[in-house]
């Protein structure tokens, strides 16, 4: 992997190229955008470029040499002067065997694995690399624990937070940092993307619309397409069922959702060994609940805007139903619904509970009337 593959994030390749060569980089910065836009290869590059040897300049463009010891080392992960810093570190610390994976990234895991290990000197190379993945899950006693080493760090040492809701960083955190933000990638860069892993055309334009510029997130659901999960004719499925269902029939159709969430989350579990299974969980979860924000948006739009190609191509008659029955308001306070929903996937409550609201949160008489 080099720099070079990392998928249309020249902007943010080049703000930390520019700092390389003027051999004045920042001791933290925040790599900050939605998930799978490449913040995480580009965080995993840039500390394998500070801790590399002999760096490769080409045109003033550098990579780590990648055959030097550090970065032998750094494609196996066994570089004593790198750390990836996440929540399900927990289970390895002194307090946390056996336990749960953690919804935060709490404070043990930032005093074991970073604080304590910052000021020690670097082993192979001139600096130590920290990377923090999900930094918006930093709890307040985390993100405090980490204000003296952001304000004061050792010179050899540097900080990724990666963060995909700033707003969940504290003032104070985000002051001590460099932001680089992360854009979305564009539908017809992704769509080309998906179809070089021969996806067909209609999943491929279908993943790219949900995606909303996040190719990382259209490639997993290319994955499991591909491992014949059968994603877009469940998603087909589930949009039959919305427009058509009763108040009578929600409890069952939210059973019908969890099903379909659990069939999903376990080909997920077997394709990435990497994620926890409650994060995946969470995942297939939010997957079922963006198919629904898809439709009701598609049917918001339908009522304003009738020109706009639908991220629902293909179930142009679903959509229009949804559109006679909500106008242009009413499904954008559903659209809030389903967000708030989301909100309660990342708070672990009960997955039948969130979609028998969910779905009795969209029916504002008796029954939907198609």
């Amino acid at each position: 992997m080099s720099f070079k593959e990392i998928f249309y994030q020249d902007r943010a390749i080049e703000i930390l190229q520019r700092a390389f060569a003027s051999g004045r980089w920042a001791h933290a910065y925040i790599f900050a955008g939605a998930e799978g836009i490449g913040k995480f290869k580009t965080a995993f590059e840039w500390a394998k470029l500070l801790l590399c040897k002999k760096p490769v300049i080409e045109n003033g463009f550098a990579d780590g040499c990648g055959s030097c010891q550090s970065c032998r080392l750094f494609e196996t992960g066994t570089n004593p002067d790198f750390a990836h810093i996440y929540k399900e570190l927990r289970e390895f610390t002194e307090d946390g065997k056996g336990k749960p994976p953690p919804v935060d990234l709490p404070i043990d895991v930032i005093r074991e694995f970073l604080i304590a290990k910052v000021s020690t000197k670097p082993t192979l190379s001139q600096r130590k690399v920290f990377v923090v993945s999900e930094a918006e899950r930093l709890n307040i006693s985390s993100q405090n624990c980490l204000l003296k080493v952001l304000e004061e760090p050792p010179e050899y040492c540097c900080i990724v937070l990666l963060c995909t809701r700033m707003e969940k960083l504290l003032p104070t955190t985000k002051s001590r940092c460099q932001t680089i933000r992360f854009g979305p990638i564009d539908e017809s860069r992704i769509i080309e993307k998906l179809k070089e892993k021969s996806l067909g055309e209609e999943p491929a334009r279908y993943f790219a619309h949900l995606a909303q510029g996040s190719v990382g997130e259209a490639c997993q659901w290319a994955e499991l397409e591909l491992a014949d999960t059968n994603l877009f004719k469940t998603k087909k499925e589930l949009i039959d069922s919305l427009v058509s269902y009763q108040l009578a029939e929600s409890l069952d159709l939210a059973q019908e959702f969890l099903t379909e969430s659990k069939k999903i989350a376990a080909e997920w579990t077997s394709i990435d060994k990497t994620t926890s299974k409650t994060d995946i969980n969470r995942r297939a979860m939010k997957f079922i609940v963006r198919i629904i924000i898809s439709a009701l948006h598609d049917a918001m739009n339908l009522n304003v805007n009738r020109a706009k190609e639908p991220v629902n191509f293909d179930q142009k008659k679903q959509i229009e139903k949804l559109a006679a029955h909500f106008d242009a308001e009413q499904a954008a306070e559903k659209i809030s619904d389903c967000y708030r929903v989301l909100g309660w996937i990342e708070s672990s409550v009960n997955e039948k509970l969130i979609f028998e609201q969910l779905l009795l949160n969209l029916v504002v008489s008796d029954t939907i009337k198609v």
